[in-house]
């Protein structure tokens, strides 16, 4: 009886342990795993090395193309032997920022048309006319007030949104995010995704977005970055 009543006492006071550790938890706990990363993602220029393309680089595929096989726009004025890659080099800042905005300078073009922002990645000829990148609290093409980038990882997955990424070419702005400013995701647009490697912070991140407009109607930008992660001090 004695000992039955000494084990009876051992369980409770476990289950009493048990349901206060429980309460005591902290919110979240039990979360999804899924942790922001904010700071720089600094890029890895991009290069060709005969048919392989590696880095950082965009490419832009035809109206009724598609990601796998195009058709995709030629750069007479790209590095590589295919013209259908444009590299891309680190701006001043080192590449993009999370949880803020990279804007662009103003004003945003010289007077030939090229763009000037010089952040993200340097300006780069795109048919004779220099493009780049930047990412503002007001979309310029839009004119839509959208969100800084986010990006997360889960298990070596990234997620997230550039609903502000915006290039700007011959006086005139493209957003090139994902989703676009409205929310919505547009023909080929499709999500951000990649890879993260927690021990090295190398990343790989592509998304595509449809161009809305102007010259380029239609036409689908497709963007792979590629580099190692600082986070924010």
């Amino acid at each position: 009886m004695i000992r039955r009543l000494l084990a009876g006492t051992a369980l409770l006071s476990f289950l009493a342990l048990g349901v206060g550790g429980l309460a005591s938890a902290p919110a979240g706990a039990a979360s999804s795993g899924r942790h922001a990363l904010v700071g720089t993602f600094n890029l890895q220029p991009g290069a060709c090395f005969g048919s392989a393309v590696t880095g950082t680089y965009f490419r832009m595929i035809f109206p009724n193309g598609s990601v796998a096989n195009g058709k995709f726009f030629d750069n007479p004025d790209s590095t590589c032997p295919n013209k259908a890659y444009t590299l891309a080099v680190p701006g001043a800042q080192g590449g993009f920022v999370t949880g803020k905005y990279q804007p662009n300078p103003v004003p945003a073009f010289n007077a030939q048309g090229g763009a000037l922002a010089d952040g993200i990645v340097q300006p780069q000829s795109f048919t004779a006319i220099d493009f780049s990148i930047a990412t503002n609290q007001k979309d310029p093409q839009t004119g839509l007030a959208v969100p800084p980038p986010a990006i997360s990882v889960k298990n070596g997955k990234l997620s997230g949104q550039v609903e502000a990424w915006s290039a700007s070419w011959n006086k005139l702005y493209f957003n090139q995010g994902s989703p676009k400013p409205n929310g919505t995701t547009p023909g080929l647009t499709a999500p951000l995704s990649g890879s993260y490697n927690a021990k090295t912070h190398a990343f790989v991140i592509t998304w595509t977005s449809q161009i809305v407009g102007g010259p380029f109607n239609g036409f689908t930008g497709l963007w792979h970055l590629a580099g190692t992660f600082h986070p924010a001090r």
